[in-house]
Protein backbone atom coordinates (compact mmCIF):
# COMPACT_ATOMS: atom_id res chain seq x y z
CA UNK A 1 0.00 0.00 0.00
CA UNK A 2 2.55 2.25 1.02
CA UNK A 3 5.17 3.12 -2.02
CA UNK A 4 5.89 5.47 -4.79
CA UNK A 5 5.20 9.38 -4.47
CA UNK A 6 3.45 10.62 -1.26
CA UNK A 7 3.73 14.38 -1.08
CA UNK A 8 4.06 15.88 2.57
CA UNK A 9 1.24 17.74 2.12
CA UNK A 10 0.81 21.94 2.85
CA UNK A 11 -1.79 22.96 5.01
CA UNK A 12 -3.21 25.83 2.75
CA UNK A 13 -4.08 29.02 4.98
CA UNK A 14 -6.54 31.82 3.86
CA UNK A 15 -6.29 35.10 6.03
CA UNK A 16 -4.38 32.93 8.70
CA UNK A 17 -7.40 30.33 9.03
CA UNK A 18 -7.45 26.63 7.54
CA UNK A 19 -8.64 26.99 3.63
CA UNK A 20 -10.51 23.37 3.89
CA UNK A 21 -11.78 24.20 0.38
CA UNK A 22 -8.22 24.79 -0.56
CA UNK A 23 -6.88 21.68 0.90
CA UNK A 24 -9.65 19.51 -0.38
CA UNK A 25 -8.84 20.67 -4.02
CA UNK A 26 -4.81 20.17 -3.26
CA UNK A 27 -6.56 16.70 -2.68
CA UNK A 28 -8.30 15.84 -5.48
CA UNK A 29 -5.18 17.37 -7.48
CA UNK A 30 -2.84 15.17 -6.47
CA UNK A 31 -5.04 11.94 -7.00
CA UNK A 32 -5.32 12.95 -10.43
CA UNK A 33 -1.70 14.17 -11.05
CA UNK A 34 -0.57 10.64 -9.91
CA UNK A 35 0.25 11.05 -6.44
CA UNK A 36 0.18 7.51 -4.62
CA UNK A 37 -0.33 8.45 -1.04
CA UNK A 38 -1.11 11.87 1.00
CA UNK A 39 0.90 12.47 4.28
CA UNK A 40 -0.92 15.79 6.34
CA UNK A 41 0.00 17.53 8.87
CA UNK A 42 3.51 16.43 9.07
CA UNK A 43 6.28 19.44 9.47
CA UNK A 44 5.66 20.85 5.74
CA UNK A 45 1.66 20.28 7.06
CA UNK A 46 3.27 23.32 9.77
CA UNK A 47 1.70 20.84 12.41
CA UNK A 48 3.98 23.12 15.12
CA UNK A 49 1.84 25.98 14.66
CA UNK A 50 -1.51 24.12 14.25
CA UNK A 51 -4.18 23.99 17.11
CA UNK A 52 -5.00 19.95 17.99
CA UNK A 53 -8.57 20.97 16.87
CA UNK A 54 -6.62 21.73 13.41
CA UNK A 55 -4.64 19.12 13.41
CA UNK A 56 -7.46 16.32 14.01
CA UNK A 57 -9.23 18.58 11.60
CA UNK A 58 -6.96 18.85 8.61
CA UNK A 59 -6.49 14.69 9.15
CA UNK A 60 -10.19 14.15 8.64
CA UNK A 61 -10.45 16.34 5.84
CA UNK A 62 -8.04 14.90 3.75
CA UNK A 63 -9.41 11.24 4.41
CA UNK A 64 -12.90 12.15 3.50
CA UNK A 65 -11.60 13.59 0.47
CA UNK A 66 -9.18 11.04 -1.05
CA UNK A 67 -12.29 8.34 -0.26
CA UNK A 68 -9.84 5.84 -0.62
CA UNK A 69 -8.41 6.54 -3.83
CA UNK A 70 -5.11 6.79 -2.66
CA UNK A 71 -4.13 5.80 1.07
CA UNK A 72 -3.43 8.55 4.03
CA UNK A 73 -0.43 8.91 6.28
CA UNK A 74 -1.47 10.74 9.22
CA UNK A 75 1.07 12.80 11.08
CA UNK A 76 1.03 12.15 14.68
CA UNK A 77 4.32 13.46 16.11
CA UNK A 78 5.52 14.91 19.32
CA UNK A 79 8.26 14.52 21.54
CA UNK A 80 5.52 14.37 24.06
CA UNK A 81 4.67 10.30 24.36
CA UNK A 82 0.78 10.80 25.83
CA UNK A 83 0.27 14.05 22.90
CA UNK A 84 1.34 11.30 20.19
CA UNK A 85 -0.85 8.64 21.74
CA UNK A 86 -3.67 10.70 21.30
CA UNK A 87 -2.47 11.84 17.78
CA UNK A 88 -2.47 7.66 16.88
CA UNK A 89 -5.82 7.92 18.24
CA UNK A 90 -7.40 10.55 16.50
CA UNK A 91 -5.83 9.61 13.23
CA UNK A 92 -7.34 6.31 13.30
CA UNK A 93 -10.57 7.14 14.31
CA UNK A 94 -10.66 9.53 11.25
CA UNK A 95 -9.92 6.93 8.92
CA UNK A 96 -6.34 7.13 8.34
CA UNK A 97 -4.62 3.83 6.65
CA UNK A 98 -0.91 4.93 8.79
CA UNK A 99 0.53 7.83 11.44
CA UNK A 100 3.78 8.87 10.95
CA UNK A 101 5.31 9.21 14.24
CA UNK A 102 8.88 11.60 14.15
CA UNK A 103 11.51 10.74 17.10
CA UNK A 104 11.08 13.02 20.05
CA UNK A 105 12.53 16.53 19.12
CA UNK A 106 14.47 18.34 21.51
CA UNK A 107 14.34 15.79 24.63
CA UNK A 108 16.50 13.82 23.40
CA UNK A 109 15.42 9.94 24.71
CA UNK A 110 17.94 7.18 24.88
CA UNK A 111 17.53 4.36 22.56
CA UNK A 112 15.53 2.45 25.17
CA UNK A 113 13.29 5.67 24.94
CA UNK A 114 12.77 5.68 21.80
CA UNK A 115 11.48 2.16 22.20
CA UNK A 116 9.11 2.84 24.75
CA UNK A 117 7.90 6.16 22.58
CA UNK A 118 7.21 4.10 19.57
CA UNK A 119 5.90 0.65 21.25
CA UNK A 120 3.68 3.11 22.91
CA UNK A 121 2.34 4.66 19.72
CA UNK A 122 1.97 1.21 17.69
CA UNK A 123 -0.44 -0.43 21.18
CA UNK A 124 -3.28 1.40 18.98
CA UNK A 125 -4.55 -0.77 16.26
CA UNK A 126 -2.89 1.60 13.44
CA UNK A 127 0.36 0.85 11.28
CA UNK A 128 2.83 3.23 12.45
CA UNK A 129 5.44 4.82 10.15
CA UNK A 130 8.95 6.09 11.85
CA UNK A 131 10.20 9.08 11.04
CA UNK A 132 14.24 9.32 11.53
CA UNK A 133 15.57 12.87 11.38
CA UNK A 134 18.42 13.45 13.33
CA UNK A 135 18.73 16.56 11.73
CA UNK A 136 15.93 18.26 13.24
CA UNK A 137 15.34 16.05 16.85
CA UNK A 138 18.77 15.87 17.33
CA UNK A 139 18.43 11.93 18.23
CA UNK A 140 19.42 9.41 15.16
CA UNK A 141 17.32 5.53 15.72
CA UNK A 142 20.11 3.33 15.00
CA UNK A 143 19.52 0.36 13.09
CA UNK A 144 19.91 -2.04 16.10
CA UNK A 145 17.02 0.10 17.25
CA UNK A 146 14.69 -0.05 14.27
CA UNK A 147 15.37 -3.64 14.16
CA UNK A 148 14.12 -4.34 17.59
CA UNK A 149 10.59 -2.08 16.40
CA UNK A 150 10.29 -3.93 13.66
CA UNK A 151 9.51 -7.02 15.58
CA UNK A 152 5.96 -5.25 16.27
CA UNK A 153 3.81 -5.80 13.32
CA UNK A 154 2.36 -2.32 13.59
CA UNK A 155 5.49 -1.04 13.22
CA UNK A 156 5.57 -1.55 9.38
CA UNK A 157 8.68 1.33 8.05
CA UNK A 158 10.19 3.98 7.88
CA UNK A 159 11.04 7.84 6.68
CA UNK A 160 14.62 7.78 6.55
CA UNK A 161 15.69 11.72 6.23
CA UNK A 162 18.97 10.35 7.21
CA UNK A 163 20.80 11.45 4.18
CA UNK A 164 22.78 8.64 4.48
CA UNK A 165 21.86 6.25 1.63
CA UNK A 166 24.00 3.08 3.11
CA UNK A 167 21.11 2.73 5.71
CA UNK A 168 18.51 1.34 3.11
CA UNK A 169 20.52 -1.76 2.84
CA UNK A 170 21.53 -2.53 6.28
CA UNK A 171 17.98 -1.60 7.79
CA UNK A 172 16.31 -4.27 5.18
CA UNK A 173 18.69 -6.80 6.09
CA UNK A 174 17.70 -6.01 9.32
CA UNK A 175 14.22 -5.33 9.39
CA UNK A 176 13.44 -7.97 6.33
CA UNK A 177 12.83 -6.85 3.45
CA UNK A 178 8.78 -6.06 3.65
CA UNK A 179 10.16 -3.08 6.15
CA UNK A 180 8.85 -0.09 3.83
CA UNK A 181 11.34 2.42 3.57
CA UNK A 182 10.66 5.38 2.16
CA UNK A 183 12.92 8.52 1.27
CA UNK A 184 12.15 11.98 3.28
CA UNK A 185 15.04 13.65 1.22
CA UNK A 186 14.10 14.33 -2.32
CA UNK A 187 17.09 15.11 -3.84
CA UNK A 188 18.55 11.51 -3.01
CA UNK A 189 15.09 9.38 -3.35
CA UNK A 190 16.35 7.97 -6.73
CA UNK A 191 19.18 6.78 -5.19
CA UNK A 192 17.52 5.77 -2.04
CA UNK A 193 15.31 3.42 -4.09
CA UNK A 194 18.35 1.75 -5.83
CA UNK A 195 19.32 0.81 -2.59
CA UNK A 196 16.19 -0.81 -1.84
CA UNK A 197 13.52 1.94 -1.22
CA UNK A 198 9.97 2.45 -2.39
CA UNK A 199 9.31 5.84 -2.16
CA UNK A 200 9.54 9.12 -1.30
CA UNK A 201 7.52 11.04 0.74
CA UNK A 202 8.37 14.39 -0.66
CA UNK A 203 7.97 18.05 -0.54
CA UNK A 204 8.76 18.51 -3.88
CA UNK A 205 5.56 16.63 -4.90
CA UNK A 206 3.69 19.51 -3.47
CA UNK A 207 4.47 21.44 -6.82
CA UNK A 208 5.16 18.51 -9.50
CA UNK A 209 3.03 15.49 -8.15
CA UNK A 210 3.51 13.92 -11.45
CA UNK A 211 6.86 13.98 -12.45
CA UNK A 212 7.66 12.89 -8.85
CA UNK A 213 5.01 9.74 -9.57
CA UNK A 214 6.35 9.18 -12.89
CA UNK A 215 10.20 8.96 -11.27
CA UNK A 216 8.44 6.82 -8.65
CA UNK A 217 7.03 4.41 -10.60
CA UNK A 218 10.36 4.49 -13.30
CA UNK A 219 12.49 3.31 -9.78
CA UNK A 220 9.72 0.77 -9.23
CA UNK A 221 10.14 -1.06 -12.51
CA UNK A 222 13.62 -0.52 -12.87
CA UNK A 223 13.76 1.64 -15.18
CA UNK A 224 16.59 3.47 -14.04
CA UNK A 225 17.19 5.55 -17.39
CA UNK A 226 13.70 7.40 -17.33
CA UNK A 227 14.08 7.94 -13.43
CA UNK A 228 17.45 9.80 -13.86
CA UNK A 229 16.50 11.98 -17.33
CA UNK A 230 12.90 13.06 -15.30
CA UNK A 231 15.47 13.72 -11.58
CA UNK A 232 17.10 15.93 -14.11
CA UNK A 233 13.83 18.04 -14.87
CA UNK A 234 13.32 17.83 -11.18
CA UNK A 235 16.85 18.36 -9.46
CA UNK A 236 16.82 22.23 -9.57
CA UNK A 237 13.44 22.44 -8.19
CA UNK A 238 14.77 20.03 -5.24
CA UNK A 239 17.53 22.47 -4.66
CA UNK A 240 15.53 25.46 -4.91
CA UNK A 241 12.77 24.44 -2.17
CA UNK A 242 14.86 23.69 0.26
CA UNK A 243 16.84 26.74 -0.35
CA UNK A 244 14.86 28.26 2.58
CA UNK A 245 11.74 26.53 5.10
CA UNK A 246 10.81 23.59 2.18
CA UNK A 247 6.78 24.02 3.16
CA UNK A 248 7.29 27.98 2.23
CA UNK A 249 8.71 27.24 -0.94
CA UNK A 250 6.38 24.54 -1.97
CA UNK A 251 3.57 27.05 -1.21
CA UNK A 252 4.85 29.79 -3.28
CA UNK A 253 4.95 26.98 -6.17
CA UNK A 254 1.55 26.14 -5.07
CA UNK A 255 0.82 29.76 -5.43
CA UNK A 256 2.68 30.28 -8.95
CA UNK A 257 -0.24 27.15 -10.13
CA UNK A 258 -3.28 28.73 -8.95
CA UNK A 259 -3.42 26.45 -6.29
CA UNK A 260 -2.97 27.61 -2.54
CA UNK A 261 -1.93 31.00 -1.11
CA UNK A 262 1.68 31.70 0.18
CA UNK A 263 0.26 32.35 3.43
CA UNK A 264 2.32 30.79 6.42
CA UNK A 265 2.17 31.15 10.07
CA UNK A 266 4.92 32.53 12.15
CA UNK A 267 7.47 32.23 12.85
CA UNK A 268 7.80 31.05 9.30
CA UNK A 269 7.50 34.34 6.87
CA UNK A 270 7.90 34.46 2.87
CA UNK A 271 10.06 33.95 0.72
CA UNK A 272 13.04 36.60 -0.24
CA UNK A 273 12.90 37.99 -3.69
CA UNK A 274 16.10 35.62 -4.36
CA UNK A 275 14.45 32.34 -3.48
CA UNK A 276 11.18 33.62 -5.59
CA UNK A 277 13.79 33.79 -8.23
CA UNK A 278 15.01 30.91 -7.99
CA UNK A 279 11.59 28.77 -7.43
CA UNK A 280 10.57 30.63 -10.88
CA UNK A 281 13.68 29.17 -12.38
CA UNK A 282 13.66 25.37 -10.98
CA UNK A 283 9.54 25.36 -12.09
CA UNK A 284 10.16 26.55 -15.60
CA UNK A 285 13.30 24.25 -16.29
CA UNK A 286 10.57 21.28 -14.77
CA UNK A 287 8.26 22.92 -17.22
CA UNK A 288 5.62 23.80 -14.46
CA UNK A 289 5.64 27.10 -15.86
CA UNK A 290 6.00 29.17 -18.98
Amino acid sequence: MFKGSMPALVTPFANGQLDLDGLKKLVDWHVDQGSHGLVPVGTTGESPTLTHAEHDLVVETVVKQAAGRVPVIAGAGSNNTAETVRLVKAAKAAGADAALVVTPYYNKPTQDGLKAHFLAAADNDLDIIIYNIPGRSVVDMTVATMADLAQHPRIIGVKDATGDLSRVPKQRLSCGPDFVQLSGEDATALGFNAHGGVGCISVTANVAPALCAQMQDATLAGDFETALSITDKLMPLHLAIFAEPGLVSAKYGLSKLGLCAEDVRNPLVGLTDGAKAAMDDAMRHAGLIN
